[in-house]
């Protein structure tokens, strides 16, 4: 009997796991990361409860962005957002490299922070990897 790869999956999949509000929250962001860079690269890594943007499917080296669904908010993650310039002070975190930044709201996601973050995210990674 063969077995399947259940680590990964696509934006429904991990999408069709949570409430509505937190769903839509998920596809405003992803459709700004989209605006942003149209060619983007989208990973679901299931077993994370994640979906990754990026240059390539490589999580760590070539994503700059992910969506991460809770149950009042939805993180958009930088993999390397320590290193972002955050002038309106919207990201969080302590760790070496990952920051996230909390949004509830589709008005949330809408903001021009935001949208600056993502930016500066796929920048940094085409910097980074001469892309």
């Amino acid at each position: 009997m063969a077995s399947s790869d259940t680590r990964f999956g696509s934006f429904d999949d991990l999408a069709a796991t949570v409430a509505p509000a937190i769903e839509s929250v998920m596809r405003r962001l992803r459709a700004v990361v989209h605006d942003v860079h149209p060619g983007t690269v989208e990973v679901g890594r299931m077993g994370e409860q994640t979906v990754a943007f990026g240059l390539g499917p490589k999580k760590m080296s070539e994503a700059y962005a992910y969506v991460q669904p809770h149950a009042g908010h939805v993180n958009l993650g930088f993999y390397h957002g320590a290193s972002l310039d955050d002038p309106d002070g919207l990201l969080k975190g302590t760790g070496k490299a990952l920051r996230h930044v909390r949004v509830r709201t589709v008005e949330e996601a809408e903001r021009p922070a935001v949208r600056r973050l993502i930016e500066a995210a796929l920048a940094e990674r085409r910097a980074a990897l001469s892309r």
